[in-house]
């Protein structure tokens, strides 16, 4: 038995069971089978895109500042490479590496954001005015940063491009020049793309127009009409911008009556005419300063403010000058009673109507008021965020709106209440409140809101410096 059955066993391995032709022919080409698949229903979903779009019919934004669907089934099959940009605000109180990462969308070749490093150091580049090569190391530590981001086979054709604002621009020329040759001069020796243009001082209208279309664009507000925008008011250290988008009737008041702060723009094949104004000066850094050293008398550096509680004695640095800040030398006392109508406390204030119109003398003149801005959904950041978390009127970790009148009460909150931790809040609080108010012609119902990031990406004009850019070269 057991020598048949090993014959018989012999006989089958002799003429093994052949697998049918069909079968064995699609066990070998699955995967290949798959990905053909795959590319098919790419297609497919492409063409249903391409006729939605032309006419409106998609259930989401064509100009969404993230991926889609559509696109992260591209990136799994390798049909969809990475683009980087790398951009240095060099601002007024401290410099910020911003390193961003992009694709192109298949449907309509659009730059979608997918990530960003965020690296920020102080003090301003300008700072540095007297020793133009730490300033130029500073910037050399923020590219080593970028290298975390960029691959190598990639920093070759990587735009790289730092501009310098407020902090620059208030500087000698001289000494803004000096600084600049010596950050080109790391840049030439760095590993990603620039040119002669990469470092330069931006002018006040780039700025204002890159920081509303990063709002914009984050916001995912392009494609539906100016309408559908939103105000982009930014608050920086040396100077402050307002932009906003115009319907054609606006268009046509603003270019008569201030043509150059009109400007076209193409936001993803659509064509805007947006009114941006920058303020030198009006930063609240630069604004602080104007307004602290404006009785002053010869170049003591001892300042008394009326605008500074008595019980305060704080040194600012500012420009490269140290200043010591104080009260009024005539200060305002309050007497805080009991309930028994016997005085409790002598509590030294600030003159509130005194400083309001300290700091009213300085802005009043200074700002244009564009017509119609306060019924406009308004986004404010950079110090406008900061200080409204400071003082508790929104959270710092996801911003909030806040109203006109609450920035007045928290000014008069400030400035009745001695703190020796936060002894300028008073005067900042009053400049922003002054800049809303009598600047920009906000009622104290106007609400703003206030955000230092949307959707985990920074408010900066270096996103939208970077768009275009990486649109048309450097």
């Amino acid at each position: 038995m057991a020598s048949a059955r090993k014959r018989r066993v012999a006989q089958d391995n002799d003429h093994p069971v052949k697998m049918p032709p069909r079968l064995r022919k699609s066990s070998r080409q699955s995967p290949s089978f798959f990905k053909l698949f795959a590319i098919l229903c790419l297609c497919v979903c492409f063409f249903v895109v391409v006729i939605g779009a032309y006419f409106q019919a998609l259930p989401w934004n064509l100009y969404a500042h993230g991926t889609n669907a559509l696109d992260n089934l591209a990136f799994s099959l390798g049909l969809q490479t990475h683009v980087y940009a790398v951009v240095i605000d060099a601002g007024s109180t401290g410099s910020r590496l911003l390193a961003f990462t992009f694709h192109k969308s298949l449907i309509d070749g659009n730059l979608k954001l997918d990530d960003e490093l965020f690296v920020q150091v102080k003090p301003g580049l300008s700072s540095f005015s007297n020793e133009p090569e730490k300033g130029a190391n500073q910037m050399l530590a923020l590219l080593e940063r970028a290298k975390d981001v960029v691959p190598p086979s990639e920093r070759g054709h990587t735009p790289l491009s730092m501009k310098a604002t407020a902090g620059l621009r208030l500087l000698p020329r001289e000494k803004a020049d000096r600084l600049i040759e010596k950050v080109r001069e790391v840049f030439r020796e760095s590993p990603f793309h620039s040119t002669a243009h990469s470092v330069s001082i931006m002018d006040g209208t780039d700025e204002g127009l890159f920081s509303w279309f990063t709002v914009n664009f984050l916001l995912d507000r392009f494609g539906a009409g100016p309408e559908h925008t939103a105000v982009a008011l930014d608050l920086g250290g040396g100077s402050t911008q307002v932009t906003f988008a115009l319907d054609k009737d606006e268009e046509a008041i603003f270019r008569a009556h201030d043509p150059d702060s009109v400007h076209e723009i193409n936001a993803f094949h659509n064509k805007l005419a947006v009114y941006t104004h920058s303020y030198l000066g009006l930063g609240l850094m630069a604004a602080r300063h104007a307004i602290l050293t404006a009785d002053q008398e010869g170049n003591t550096s001892v300042i008394h403010n009326v605008c500074i509680n008595p019980i305060v004695s704080t040194e600012w640095e500012y420009a490269g000058t140290t200043y010591t800040l104080k009260g009024p030398k005539d200060p305002t006392i309050i007497h805080i009673k009991e309930k028994k109508g016997t005085v409790a406390e002598d509590r030294p204030i600030v003159n509130f109507t005194q400083c309001l119109s300290t700091v009213q003398d300085y802005v009043a003149h200074k700002v244009y008021k564009p017509k119609g801005l306060s019924r406009r959904e308004i986004n404010a950041f950079s110090y406008y965020f900061d200080r409204a978390a400071e003082v508790g009127l929104i959270d710092e970790r996801v911003g909030g709106v806040v109203s006109l009148k609450q920035f007045m009460d928290a000014a008069k909150t400030s400035c009745n209440t001695p703190n020796v931790d936060q002894p300028l809040m008073c005067l900042d609080l009053t400049i922003i409140s002054v800049l809303l108010k009598d600047g920009f012609g906000f009622e104290s119902k106007t609400k703003l809101n206030l955000f230092k990031k949307i959707d985990n990406h920074e408010i900066s004009w270096a996103l939208g410096l970077a768009f275009h850019i990486l649109e048309n070269g450097l």
